[in-house]
């Protein structure tokens, strides 16, 4: 089990080095491929490439009457009267939900005896030479690597959602 300080250290180092260029899709599903790249803690220029996919369900609009329900499952009556109270202040209020399913069985990895900075020159080279709009090339810690896969989809989501609230505000959904 990863403890707290784990935890913290693999999302400080997580860098994306190159970005899809597109965003999280409005309508649709997205698929991202990675590359994941890190340091074996233990061995000197080993470095290893998880190469996979994440793909992004459609962003889903979330009223406050189905944020609100949502987020009460099992609480009492006074948070009840406190949901009803922002339902009535917030009646143009509304959130995105994004769902990403992650499928280990997309994943491969490579092993390699370079040091990291060829490592990453080489797979940016690839990304961009073969013009993957959607592929994202990730450094990261080795051992929590999952970490840094969840680190990089949350700043997707960052990246996409003014660009998906302003897709669903042309079109009158919210």
């Amino acid at each position: 089990m990863m403890n707290r300080a784990n935890f913290d250290y693999a999302i400080e180092n997580t860098e994306v080095l190159l970005a899809p260029d597109q965003r999280i899709a409005t309508f649709g599903r997205t698929r991202f491929q990675f590359y994941l790249i890190s340091e074996l803690m233990d061995r000197v220029d080993r470095v290893r490439v998880r190469n996979g996919h994440i793909d992004a369900d459609r962003p889903q609009i979330l009223t406050p009457e189905n944020f609100a329900r949502m987020l009460l499952d099992g609480f009492g009556e006074q948070a009840q009267r406190y949901a009803d109270s922002l339902r009535e202040r917030a009646r143009d209020f509304a959130v995105l939900r994004y769902g990403f399913q992650f499928r280990k069985t997309d994943v491969s990895e490579r092993m390699f005896r370079d040091p990291i900075d060829a490592v990453i020159a080489r797979t940016k080279s690839q990304v961009e030479g073969e013009s993957e709009t959607l592929s994202a090339v990730i450094r990261g810690v080795d051992d929590a690597w999952e970490v840094c896969l969840l680190k990089f989809t949350i700043d997707m989501i960052e990246r996409s959602s003014g660009g998906n609230i302003g897709d669903f505000k042309r079109r009158g959904l919210i």
